[in-house]
This record gives structure tokens, C-alpha cells and sequence, in this order.
């Protein structure tokens, strides 16, 4: 919602552009995340999540108060984790096999 909006002034931290920074954020959630769920190149898919949370932990609340950052912080953890883990016995990737 109210994309045009937004993208004038979104954070950029790797200067390709606020709008294109994010399309990128919009791709890891929605995409990424929906791969995630359905289990199919899991640990390739959140790849693209950690680095948005890390990102938002990291640099946008950088030196701001901790409740601000609690949630994305929360997110970076369980991500990182199932990076870890993977996507589990009931997953699309392990009936693939892989």
C-alpha cells in the first residue's frame, strides 16, 4: 500500500535507490517469505530475511531505543535460526530429497 509514497523516502542502505531498496524489502518478505513457509529453498530464501532484519537492527535503529528494534530483532533470531536448523522433516525440500 501507497507505494509511491513510501518509496521516496525508504531507507537505502546499499545506494541503488530508495525505490529499488524497496522492492528488494518487498521481495524478501512477500516471496522469500512465502518459500519459507512452504518449505522450498529454505535456507536460500532467508538469506534475503536476515539481511532486511539485519539491516533494520543494525543501521536503521542504530543508537535508538531497544523497544523500536524488539521486533526486527525477534525476526533476525528465528530466521538466523532456521538458517541453522532448516526447513524440517515435513518440508517440500525434504520430500525433493534434498
Amino acid at each position: 500500500m501507497n507505494f509511491s509514497e513510501r518509496s521516496r523516502n525508504f531507507y537505502d542502505p546499499f545506494h541503488i535507490g530508495s525505490r529499488w531498496s524497496l522492492l528488494l524489502v518487498l521481495f524478501a518478505e512477500v516471496f522469500c517469505s512465502l518459500l519459507v513457509v512452504l518449505g522450498l529453498f529454505t535456507r536460500l530464501a532467508l538469506i534475503p530475511l536476515i539481511t532486511a532484519m539485519a539491516i533494520v537492527v543494525f543501521m536503521l535503529n542504530k543508537g535508538k531505543a531497544f523497544s523500536e528494534s524488539e521486533m526486527a530483532l525477534v525476526y533476525l533470531t528465528v530466521f538466523f535460526g532456521l538458517l541453522l536448523v532448516g526447513p524440517g522433516r515435513y518440508s517440500v525440500d525434504a520430500a525433493m530429497g534434498k
